[in-house]
């Protein structure tokens, strides 16, 4: 009978070196060694306290020789990532370059349906046409994809044209595109570029053109606030918002977006400095003269909308520890609630309930509240309906659909009855990404790039399609406008045929 001999038991020495290189390799060899189970338990105990130092050393040497980087997605930490999603500058420049000098004309009948941040009522909705409910394997036709600069920002759409802002080396630019051919119409350069103390969201402008009657207002991260001519680009006037309203920037920077009423254009200057300074603001659209200042506390990243409550128009908004509505005409306040997140970071824009009711969802384990609008007696009030912890939107902003709120909760999609803030559902992983309401459907815009088509219904989370759009980290909002789905991230954009049709 023949018998194999068993392989020695690697040496002490080994175990050692295997420990200091691998340590799960040396755990395993630490429990296979002809010890007493007293030193076994021992050496796992210190292979436990040194692997936490072994993963530091792993990683620094992995940005060291820059096979690693860290990005930060939007979770509670960095990851490490192969590659952070960055303006490949090289690369945009020999885009444009490759494309024809002359301009197409803007097509006939070009709607200006979404003329700005998250469509015209920046309630996330698009209504102006169907959309294709069975998205293909593969995803929707794809009309154009390019290399694009950096930044946060989403698009205004109007008469054929797409505009939006972008971190080109060491300048923004507002820049206007064909629809769709995605080819470079014009582009408006200014000196500037910023990125927050901590690196975490990267350098580039947050907010997003605003289109109206042939102007473009654009505000960069710095708080340069430009009009300009929307067929030539050409500016019209110019304002520092800081400096004419006594005010410094935000911690992540300047990321509301204009929005204009009337005659006027409503813009957040950051975060008041002295008595004088004013949080909000209105200028002529024509002239780009102060009309007038309203409220004297640091305001947030949220974007001021337009909405009738109680019978009125005004103009809704979220401050760092409030939520405020003030009159369009004159800025004058009508009414608060007490909101507040940590850091002061409202990102999510309120959500209109029907009813006089809003809705307002922050990250940072706040939650999200439900609320009333009255008027009595000329003055306004607002009453807390609900709150809870079932919704906390961090970068992204929900939608209301036939009595049903729909959102990220962090990363994972909720819906809410908008009743009594019960969950209805909850599934599926999608990032830190953005939503839409199309059709009775949610576009959902992943936070890696990914676009997801998932009916919007409290039955269940319903997944009719998902495929990659773009590559990379995606914090902006897409556009819908003319069955064209436009999505951008910091590095590039793309353009899709979701038409019916």
């Amino acid at each position: 009978m023949i018998t194999e001999t068993p392989k020695p038991a690697p040496s002490p020495f080994k175990r050692r070196v295997w420990t200091l290189l691998v340590p799960p390799v040396g755990l395993v060899l630490a429990w296979r060694a002809p010890v007493t189970i007293t030193r076994k338990v021992l050496a796992t105990i210190l292979i436990a306290i040194y692997t936490p130092a072994w993963c530091v050393g792993v990683i620094a040497l992995l940005l060291l020789l820059r096979l690693a980087e860290i990005e930060w997605k939007g979770g509670t930490g960095p990851r490490l990532v192969h590659r952070r999603t960055l303006p490949n500058f090289d690369a945009l420049e020999a885009s444009r370059r490759a494309q024809t000098n002359a301009p197409p004309a803007s097509p006939a009948g070009a709607s200006t349906y979404w003329t700005g941040y998250r469509g015209a009522n920046r309630d996330g909705h698009y209504d102006e046409q169907p959309i294709l409910a069975g998205w293909p394997e593969a995803g929707p036709k794809l009309l154009w994809k390019q290399p694009c600069g950096g930044g946060y920002a989403s698009f205004a759409v109007a008469r054929g044209r797409v505009f939006t802002l972008e971190q080109r080396r060491e300048q923004e630019f507002v820049v206007a595109y064909d629809a769709a051919t995605g080819r470079e119409l014009w582009s408006f350069g200014y000196g500037g570029k910023f990125n927050d103390a901590w690196d975490m969201g990267g350098i580039g402008p947050r907010s997003t053109p605003a289109w109206d009657d042939g102007r473009v207002f654009a505000i960069g991260a710095q708080g340069r606030f430009h009009c300009l001519d929307e067929a030539s680009g050409t500016l019209l006037w110019k304002r520092d918002l800081f400096a004419d309203n006594a005010c410094r920037n935000l911690d992540f920077g300047m990321s509301a977006s204009p929005l204009v009423v009337g005659d006027k254009v409503i813009v957040v200057n950051g975060a008041p400095t002295g008595g004088q300074g004013r949080g909000l603001a209105a200028y002529s659209k024509s002239t780009g003269e102060p009309a007038w200042k309203s409220l004297a506390d640091k305001q947030a990243y949220t974007s001021p909308s337009l909405v009738t409550l109680a019978g009125e128009a005004q103009v809704l908004t979220l401050a760092g520890v409030r939520a405020v509505a003030v009159a369009p005409v004159d800025g004058r306040l009508l009414w608060e609630f007490p909101w507040s997140v940590s850091y002061d970071n409202h990102i999510a824009q309120p959500v209109l309930l029907g009813g006089d009711r809003v809705f307002f969802s922050a990250g940072y384990g706040a939650g999200c509240v439900a609320i009333q609008v009255t008027k009595q007696g000329g003055a306004f009030m607002a009453t807390e309906l609900w709150r809870n912890k079932n919704m906390k939107n961090k970068f992204t902003s929900s939608v209301f659909w036939q009595g049903h709120i729909y959102g990220l909760d962090e990363d994972i999609l909720v819906c809410l009855d908008a009743e009594t803030g019960r969950r209805k559902w909850k599934d599926g992983r999608y990032g830190y990404g953005q939503v839409l309401l199309a059709s009775g459907h949610l576009v959902v815009m992943c936070g890696d790039g990914d676009l997801s088509l998932v009916k919007a219904t409290p039955d269940g989370h319903d997944e009719v399609a998902r495929f990659p759009a773009i590559q990379g980290k995606t914090w902006n909002v897409p556009a819908l406008a003319d069955g064209r789905l436009f999505v951008r991230n910091g590095a590039e954009m793309a353009c899709f045929d979701v038409s019916a049709k």
